[in-house]
């Protein structure tokens, strides 16, 4: 009976760890004295857009601040989460809202139906939050930046309707996604056999991308992609080895979600991956879809990235018309630049995007001295 009851405790314990309890609040800006900063807001937001309750946190010091609409990666790994494990500051500048897409995170309900996970109506959900912040804080236009799965839905929304942005902000954009995941599988492969790794040669050859569609969707969203990019470290960031240690684990302590929120990211995260938004995002061309912009575009790129390929970031911004376009190379970063170089980054965004003065767009390191993808050739021919 003793030992029932230590293994209950001991299980009680563990689940406490791996899932603390929470109200899931913000947590509010204060000042040196524990005031509450006048102007400030850390609100976690519920909003009727189109017919659904999205999530979103809208985070500021200052709401008299730009304003920036952020669209995370995934979808489905919220990119406020990845605000919390890597501080950004954004908010120190900026008003920045965190949306959390349709069927996803805070936004999942068991009630979403499939057949609404679409890139039109996740382009619409985006249109209807810039309207819906526009009016709450006053703005004319606001900023729209977008990381990973995010810069599908963002550059798509921008092209659509730049009457309502100042700007387009690429972390990592997703330009020839098909292009990106073959140039990436030859360089996995080709490392693990280098180091003799038969064991996940074996899985890659599971996958034989190069033969058809389905192929290459199967690998696209499997374990087996993300596991090797992150054991290599061309994934989320150059540090973070493992999608359990550093997104799984830690997204289920994050306390500003209430515990069946946090259990909603990978239900939310599981539902979207085999819908119409996800399988349009793996065979999304923008060199063809979205060859001109009629806003101002800034690249944010890592060289270590091969989630979405650097040099295909690279590529697509020589071609893509827009009346203003700045291409920045983050040395020592993956996927995730504003994360992985927090201070060059808001450099950017507050010298070069903000005030205009676009000093790195004209003596930017990335053209006095390029930088190469590590380690083997960019991209197949």
């Amino acid at each position: 009976m003793r030992f029932y009851a230590l293994t209950l405790i001991c299980i009680v314990i563990a689940s406490l760890i791996i899932l603390p309890p929470s109200l899931g609040k913000t947590k509010p800006f204060l000042d040196d004295y524990g005031n509450i900063l006048p102007g400030s807001i850390a609100e976690k937001d519920f909003v009727d857009i189109n017919g659904a309750s999205l999530g979103m946190f809208v985070m500021a010091k200052d709401e008299s601040r730009p304003v920036i609409l952020f669209l995370g990666g995934g979808p489905g790994i919220p990119e406020y989460f990845l605000e919390q494990k890597y501080p950004s500051g954004l908010e120190d500048e900026f008003v920045v809202c965190y949306l959390e897409y349709r069927g996803t995170s805070m936004s999942y309900s068991s009630n979403t139906s499939a057949d609404t996970m679409t890139s039109e109506q996740y382009i619409s959900d985006v249109v209807g939050v810039t309207n819906y912040l526009r009016e709450r804080f006053g703005k004319d236009k606001i900023y729209l930046m977008a990381h990973s799965f995010g810069t599908y839905i963002g550059i798509q929304a921008a092209a659509q309707h730049p009457e309502l942005y100042h700007a387009y902000i690429s972390l990592a954009q997703i330009v020839d996604q098909l292009e990106s995941e073959k140039t990436a599988y030859a360089y996995m492969i080709d490392r693990y056999r280098a180091v003799g790794n038969e064991k996940m040669v074996k899985k890659f050859e599971d996958y034989p991308i190069f033969t058809s569609d389905d192929a290459y969707e199967r690998y696209a969203i499997s374990s087996l992609r993300d596991a090797a990019m992150h054991d290599l470290g061309v994934g989320t960031t150059r540090d973070m080895r493992s999608v359990m240690s550093g997104i799984f684990f830690p997204s289920l302590r994050c306390t500003v979600y209430t515990p069946m929120e946090r259990i909603n990211i990978w239900r939310g995260k599981m539902f979207a991956k085999n819908t119409a938004v996800v399988t349009d995002s793996m065979h999304f061309n923008a060199f063809e879809q979205v060859p001109s912009l009629k806003v101002p575009i800034y690249f944010f790129a890592g060289a270590y990235d091969y989630t979405c390929l650097y040099s295909l970031q690279k590529e697509y911004y020589a071609q893509i018309q827009a009346p203003l376009k700045g291409f920045y190379t983050f040395e020592n970063s993956a996927h995730s630049p504003l994360f992985e170089e927090p201070d060059k980054a808001m450099g950017i965004l507050t010298q070069d995007i903000v005030n205009g003065t676009n000093i790195r767009l004209n003596v930017g390191n990335e053209y006095e001295s390029p930088v190469a993808c590590p380690e083997n050739p960019c991209r197949l021919h």
